[in-house]
């Protein structure tokens, strides 16, 4: 296990390391967008794993990973869930929930450890995930990461819609 001195001071780091799995602490500048985190991480964009958080009611949230160029499917989540509705929580109840700030969640190291759902597509792949502070990414094995979480892996993602114009 690596001695890093962000354990002590990270909880995403001392959650990924009390895990067991092996992994590395990949820190880089600020990125703007999903493609300069890529680049900063030296990684393709579908590696470049979204921790998303869904609130299923008050009190209930749900952790979503989907590779950098999809986006949940909303139908596909509901019907995995048996729930009719469910929504993203803003930015200040994502943290309240997780402990960490939009753009660095992750389920490691989370204030309370949500289930877990990955989109089937991560599998096989040597992933980033937020690192738990902006300009910091874990990066392990997908399928390390799946097994440790104990998540439930399923088809929830569909590809990224083309950009509007206008």
């Amino acid at each position: 296990m690596p001695d890093l001195p962000e354990i002590s001071d990270n909880p995403a780091v001392a959650g990924v390391a009390a895990s067991g799995i092996a992994f590395q602490v990949v820190e880089h500048g600020p990125v703007r967008s999903l493609a300069e985190a890529a680049a900063a991480r030296g990684v393709a964009i579908p590696d470049v794993v979204k921790t998303i958080v869904v609130r299923l009611s008050e009190g209930d949230y749900r952790f979503v990973l989907v590779p950098g160029d999809r986006v949940i499917s909303w139908p596909k989540l509901r019907a995995l869930l048996g729930v009719a509705r469910m929504s993203m929580p803003d930015a200040a109840t994502a943290k309240e929930a997780t402990g960490f700030e939009r753009g660095t969640i992750t389920p490691f190291g989370s204030s309370t450890a949500w289930p877990v759902i990955a989109d089937e597509r991560i599998r096989g792949r040597e992933i980033t995930l937020g690192g738990g502070r902006h300009g910091v990414a874990l990066a392990v094995s997908a399928d390390a990461a799946i097994a440790a979480l104990d998540a439930t892996v399923a088809d929830v993602s569909e590809p990224e819609p083309p950009p509007s114009k206008g």
